[in-house]
Formats: structure tokens, C-alpha cells, sequence
């Protein structure tokens, strides 16, 4: 049991790593090859509204929460 747990584990990590390998070079075309580059949609649009649902209209707020996930997303804190 503890060794499925261990595989999902690993799994899970190896998922979140390839997403934010993705969102980076997602974020890298656009700013080279300008925007709807990589999937038809801005991946810089759709991180500025995430940020202003997370932390409102001055979307500081959502700024430091997304900077605190991905702190413990990378096991940090």
C-alpha cells in the first residue's frame, strides 16, 4: 500500500512539473511569437484574470497568493 502510494505520489509531481513547464514555455512564445501563439488564447490574459478573480481589482493581493501556492507547490515554505 504504501509503495501505490509512493507511485502516485510521484505521479502527481511529475504532472505538476510538466504543467508548469508548459505554462513557462507558454508564456516564453508568447512574448516571442505575440499573442493566441501558442494555444489560440492569450496565456498572459488568461494569468492577469486569474489574478484579478484571486485578489480583486488591484490584483496584488491575487499576485501574493499565487506566489504563496507556487511556494508550496515547490515545497518551499
Amino acid at each position: 500500500m504504501k509503495e501505490t502510494v509512493t507511485k502516485l505520489n510521484n505521479w502527481i509531481k511529475l504532472i505538476t512539473q510538466v504543467g508548469i513547464a508548459l505554462i513557462a514555455l507558454s508564456l516564453v512564445a508568447e512574448i516571442v511569437f505575440g499573442p493566441n501563439a501558442v494555444f489560440g488564447q492569450g496565456v498572459v490574459d488568461n494569468l492577469k484574470t486569474i489574478v484579478n478573480d484571486i485578489g480583486g481589482e488591484n490584483g496584488f493581493v491575487g499576485l501574493v497568493a499565487i506566489l504563496v501556492i507556487f511556494a508550496l507547490v515547490r515545497g518551499r515554505v
